[in-house]
């Protein structure tokens, strides 16, 4: 369906070609979404930046998911109460989890941005972009942190997602723009001939050539 995430990133481009006039701040999810948005940048000419997102895992089962941190200001916790509930699981069972995952963020915020502050978001439209969506878990907790930050709205694009995924995160942003949406979805990356790991150094790279994408003030 598409050759590598840049390949999905000029087909998503085109279908957000229309949102230019409106001057978004496109911020791409690290690693793999951020060659999607670096295409989406370059024909919007528009400014890109990331949103890190971590997990939260089980305690004693890292691989289980019970929520995701943002970062932000103030790192936010985006937890499934429901889940927790279900596993027995209180707010200080997984503090622990918080704070280790809270450093990491801390250390892949500095790494991308480079010292840089993160942009500011407030009435400005924002396009929201990954390579692919599963089962939403760190979109839907992005959507939520980045929603706090008072936007005047929110898209989220992907190239390709579950119709179910889709349907839950329509209401969590304003619009939502996925290219393709097969039903018979297992994985992201059965939907990409080449879909190997993105490094830190190419999303700090990308996200450096993509600076001079953006417009030049004057005034």
């Amino acid at each position: 369906m598409f050759r590598d995430r840049f390949d999905a990133g000029r087909q998503l481009a085109e279908r957000l070609r229309p949102l230019a006039a409106e001057r978004p701040i496109l911020l791409g999810l690290p690693r793999g979404g951020v060659p999607v948005a670096f295409e989406v940048a370059r024909l919007l000419r528009a400014p890109l930046d990331v949103v890190v997102v971590r997990k939260i895992g089980h305690p004693l089962q890292p691989e289980l998911a019970v929520g995701a941190l943002v970062d932000g200001d103030h790192p936010e916790a985006v937890l499934d109460e429901a889940r927790m509930r279900r596993m027995g699981l209180t707010r200080a069972d997984v503090a622990e989890t918080i704070a280790k995952e809270t450093a990491e963020l801390r250390r892949r915020e500095r790494l991308y941005r480079g010292g840089r502050p993160a942009p500011q978001l407030h009435d400005r439209l924002v396009v929201l972009i990954d390579d692919g969506i599963a089962t939403g878990a760190s979109v839907h907790a992005a959507l939520r942190a980045l929603r706090r930050q008072k936007p005047a709205r929110i898209v989220l694009a992907a190239p390709v997602a579950p119709p179910g995924s889709v349907a839950t995160l329509r209401h969590e942003a304003d619009e939502v723009l996925v290219l393709e949406q097969p039903p018979w979805f297992e994985a992201v990356g059965q939907f990409y001939e080449h879909f190997g790991q993105t490094s830190d150094d190419e999303v700090i790279d990308l996200l450096a050539q993509a600076r001079a994408f953006e417009p030049v003030a004057t005034g």
